[in-house]
């Protein structure tokens, strides 16, 4: 990572009063913005997503195989700037919650998989959006089987290492 991007990151923490040895412990994985991503059409709300070129056609033919089974996966975020995951935690803030609290559901710019274009939130018809009810979906378990075959996997189980809250509707793909 180059200085520029470091300093941006501290500059973006600093300002939301993220502590300076946040990502430390537990460790997490610091991530750069693609350079490279395309539109791969709206989220469930109808605003235009992107993903990294070859995510977008992995995400692609993951949710024709899924249909091909019934199965009806929606896209709920792709991928965010530093400045866009910054913004989520402003909103956060300016609504009241404490910066601790947030930190366990938003990582701070700079630590999202989503900042990569590979990584996406997905929902699914009957099951509240960005909710652990989720893994109850036919979807996740569709997932749980499938989408390793496309690439991807479920970044953030129960208890998982990074401290992070369980997002059954987290999914990554790593290159």
């Amino acid at each position: 990572m180059s200085l520029d991007i470091a300093g941006a990151i501290k500059a973006l923490q600093a300002e939301l009063g993220i502590p300076a040895e946040y990502g430390l412990e537990p460790l997490l994985a610091v991530y750069s913005e693609s350079a490279d991503t395309i539109e791969v059409g709206p989220n469930i709300v109808g605003k235009v997503q992107r993903l990294d070129p070859q995510t977008a056609v992995a995400w692609q033919q993951m949710t024709a195989a899924a249909v091909d089974d019934d199965i009806n996966l929606l896209l709920i975020s792709g991928y965010r700037s530093y400045e866009y995951q910054a913004e989520l935690i402003r909103k956060k803030l300016k609504a009241g919650q404490a910066i601790q609290d947030i930190l366990t559901v938003n990582v701070a710019p700079g630590y999202s998989q989503h900042h990569t274009g590979h990584a996406i939130d997905i929902a699914t018809p009957g099951s509240k959006p960005l909710q652990e009810e989720f893994e109850q979906s036919d979807a996740f378990a569709w997932l749980t089987e499938h989408a390793s075959q496309f690439g991807f996997s479920l970044s953030y189980p129960r208890d998982n290492s990074c401290g992070l809250t369980y997002e059954p509707w987290h999914w990554y793909r790593g290159q």
